[in-house]
């Protein structure tokens, strides 16, 4: 069986004149998205491509959200045709699945079908992720190839290599990163490595994997080695760094396959056990358990688990004896990059501004899209996926507005994301401001509210208790000042959930209302009066959080919306 988790990559050597890595990335990656392309709506021969590609969702909602767009998808033939494509949803329980919380509006319909200013009509991310990934089924002993919904990887190898999963155990994708980024990913400490002149694609031994470490582990364990060229990308708030010829790096992880006996260890050890009761973290969990330097202690570590459970060290200890002794294969991938797109401030960077993805992928401003508007310059420009926008309307630089509708002279500043929304108000959207609107079930009506803050507030950051909310902060401005404005009293009734977990995830701020116009209307409205320190009470409004939106969510017609501006777009392209 060959399988994916989530979405679901090619192989190099040296040559006497070769192009610049950054050329050869670009074409490698064009290659990829074309023979895809070329798979769209066909009938695969068996070994072609994937036997089953399963995603795994969060809650029932959800699952039915995946399963409606992988049914339209199919329905256009925008997928490849005659594999299994299954969704699984987490067991009841601890959950090893999330809700987008750093990038919202991915949180409905799920990260997987984030749309990408790419293709026409548009990509999401599971079809990005079946393209770069166009090459491994065909080189892959029988197994099960996972990664993540919110990172995509490209690499360029020679141009009669192809990266093997053939070997027994786990092998996993490494990319050349600055120890900053290796902080916050996966680390390897690879075996001693006799070829002084690095190449393309390697096939290497891990001693041992390093969970998010930090820079003074890397050291210890000897995982930092040196650059031998250019390599990976940092993002850091908005700025990129270069690795430089000759500097420290790490080799950073991405997506990991296991081979079929691994994966029925794994299950049988599962069905043994039966329902988990903390969650497990497949990179986390898994990988450092193996190598020959895997040691037991990473157990006892929870400073990376979102909610620790009492058997947790114990559950973990289990599976490190369960895989202890099992091989870690790396392929090294030195002509690579990882891009990592699940926050706010990621997204708008690498849609809007970085032009080395731009290039890699061909990513355009103005996407499946009626909008007449150009941009201005080849630099920092907006992004335009599956919207119509009146010819009047005016977007700012580094903005992204997605499957929505602005009406005439709505003006969009800076730095603002916009999706699922109908915006007809002339109130202008003040720079920073993110916009994303959802379609409720509530009663068996049909209701909307919309979703509207600052790009850069911390939705996961909670206290504990009513008096310590003046720690949190709504677009830059102190949460207690902003209920104030809204003329909104301090009680446990204005959060949601958690009465000992208090967030902007579980405000109830948002107004409910009978049009989805209306509702981004009244939310534009709370947003601008904190913005003008202006009062605007929402005391006449029913409200709710973002956290009860998404169980009120009506994924069925959040999808229809999105069709009709498919269907519209199409026939004023002449595609239908």
């Amino acid at each position: 069986m060959r399988a994916m988790r989530h979405g679901l990559w090619e192989g190099g050597a040296m040559a006497a004149a070769r192009d610049p890595p950054e050329v050869s990335l670009r074409e490698a990656t064009q290659r990829k998205l074309l023979k895809f392309s070329e798979l769209r709506g066909k009938v695969v021969a068996p070994g072609e491509f994937w036997d089953i590609v399963a995603i795994t969702a969060a809650d029932e909602k959800q699952e039915l959200a995946y399963n409606q767009q992988l049914s339209k998808k199919l329905k256009r033939k925008e997928l490849p045709l005659g594999v299994q494509y299954h969704v699984f949803v987490d067991p009841a329980g601890a959950k090893i699945g999330g809700y987008s919380q750093r990038l919202p509006n991915a949180s409905a319909l799920g990260k997987i079908f984030t749309a990408l200013p790419l293709g026409n009509p548009v990509y999401q991310m599971l079809e990005l992720k079946l393209a770069m990934y166009i090459d491994f089924p065909s080189h892959m002993s029988p197994g099960i190839l996972v990664t993540c919904a919110d990172d995509i990887e490209l690499y360029s190898i020679g141009e009669f290599e192809f990266i093997r999963f053939d070997k027994p155990g786990f092998t996993a994708l490494a990319h050349p990163s600055s120890l900053t980024i290796g902080t916050t990913h996966g680390v390897f400490v690879l075996e001693p490595f006799d070829d002084l002149k690095h190449r393309d694609l390697e096939y290497r031994s891990c001693h041992r994997f390093l969970h998010k470490p930090s820079i003074e582990k890397m050291y210890q364990f000897n995982a930092v080695c040196r650059s031998g060229h250019f390599c990976q990308q940092d993002f850091a708030g908005g700025d990129i760094a270069n690795l430089k010829l000759d500097s420290d790096c790490v080799y950073t992880d991405s997506l990991f396959y296991m081979d079929h006996k691994s994966a029925k260890m794994l299950l049988a050890f599962y069905e043994e056990i039966g329902t988990l009761g903390c969650e497990i973290d497949a990179y986390g969990d898994f990988l450092q358990a193996l190598g020959p330097g895997a040691t037991v202690e990473y157990t006892r570590n929870t400073s990376n688990v979102i909610k620790e459970e009492s058997e947790l060290v114990e559950m973990r200890q289990r599976i490190f004896h369960l895989l202890k002794g099992t091989s870690l294969n790396v392929v090294v991938l030195n002509n690579s990059k990882f891009y990592h797109i699940g926050t706010t401030e990621e997204y708008l960077f690498y849609f809007t501004s970085d032009n080395s993805l731009k290039s890699e992928l061909g990513l355009q401003s103005i996407t499946f899209s009626i909008f007449p508007d150009t941009p201005k310059c080849s630099g920092k420009t907006f992004c335009i996926i599956q919207s119509i926008l009146d010819s009047t309307c005016s977007v700012a630089p580094g903005s992204v507005v997605e499957y929505s509708r602005l009406g005439p002279d709505v003006s969009v500043g800076e730095n603002c994301i916009i999706s699922g929304s109908h915006i007809i108000t002339k109130a202008p959207l003040p720079a920073y401001s993110f916009v994303c609107s959802l379609s409720l079930k509530m009663n068996r009506c049909l209701k909307y509210s919309t979703m509207a803050f600052g790009v850069q507030d911390n939705l996961k950051k909670s206290v504990k208790t009513l008096s310590d909310i003046k720690f949190l902060q709504f677009f830059g401005v102190c949460f207690l000042s902003c209920l104030d404005v809204w003329n909104l009293k301090v009680t446990e009734e204005l959060f949601s959930g958690n009465k000992t977990c208090l967030s902007l995830w579980t405000a109830r701020i948002f107004p409910v209302c009978s049009s989805l116009s209306d509702s981004v209307t009244a939310s534009l409205r709370m947003l601008n009066a904190v913005k003008n320190k202006s009062a605007f009470s929402l005391n006449s409004y029913r409200l709710l959080s973002i956290e009860e939106m998404l169980i009120y969510k009506d994924v069925e017609d959040m999808i229809t919306y999105r069709e009709q501006i498919f269907l519209e777009v199409s026939l004023k392209s002449n595609l239908i």
